[in-house]
């Protein structure tokens, strides 16, 4: 079952006290880098929108991470985007038991899967 619109409002303010506030780009970059979130079934993709290198006028969707939520289990799950294309559970926590605390594991950043 897909994100209600309730969660879906709860889920945003979560991502922005406990994610975006410490990812936001700097207040001088925001006209061209813009942080975003897609919310599909019970998954949330985190990404940022920039300019793309020498191609004047065309952006660049940036992926970051990707949690999914299991209902039955009441876990959440982490993933990362690996250079083939895919998301690949995060190897030293694939699993959490809330989303503020797997937004704190994508921004702390320990293994260097998220942000290089």
């Amino acid at each position: 079952m897909a994100f209600t619109d309730i969660e879906i409002a709860e889920h945003i303010i979560t991502l922005e006290e406990y994610f975006w506030v410490h990812r936001r780009p700097p207040l001088h970059l925001r006209k061209k880098v813009r942080e975003g979130q897609c919310f599909t079934g019970q998954s949330i993709e985190l990404f940022h929108v920039r300019p793309a290198f020498e191609r004047p006028g065309e952006f660049i969707e940036s992926r970051i991470a990707k949690v999914t939520y299991v209902r039955s289990k009441k876990v959440w799950h982490v993933f990362w985007p690996r250079a083939d294309g895919k998301w690949h559970p995060y190897p030293p926590c694939p699993e959490t038991k809330s989303l503020e605390t797997s937004l704190l594991l994508i921004h702390e950043d320990a293994e260097c899967c998220f942000f290089g």
